[in-house]
């Protein structure tokens, strides 16, 4: 039973990654970009670190996983965050078609 349910976090760890890495191609700028990439490759690897603990269980394996899982969860968010603002920052245009720069209204009233 443990390894049927190791399997299904398995492929839906698998099916995000794929799905982050199509993002990364498809998407028109580095903003839509970085969403993707950060949101589907952070939970597929979340899926896979959670398939090998269950597949282990608590074990030197198990506990490196769910060591990793915590790593991963809090520093790809704010990786992401940073390389966003960055951009932002050093003037990387929005995508043509984008509607709204919500950052840049709130730092222009900030700024007031």
């Amino acid at each position: 039973m443990n390894s049927i349910a190791a399997a299904v976090c398995f492929g839906i760890g698998a099916l995000f990654n794929l799905l982050g890495c199509i993002g990364l191609l498809r998407l028109p700028d580095v903003y839509n970009r970085l969403q993707a990439a950060t949101k589907c490759v952070t939970f597929g690897t979340l899926f896979i670190m959670v398939g090998v603990l269950v597949w282990s269980g608590i074990s030197a394996m198990g506990v490196k996983a769910i060591l990793c899982l915590v790593f991963i969860l809090i520093t790809s968010p704010t990786a992401a965050h940073a390389i966003a603002r960055g951009a932002h920052r050093s003037g990387v245009r929005l995508w043509k078609k984008s509607v709204k720069d919500a950052y840049r209204e709130d730092t222009e009233t900030e700024g007031k």
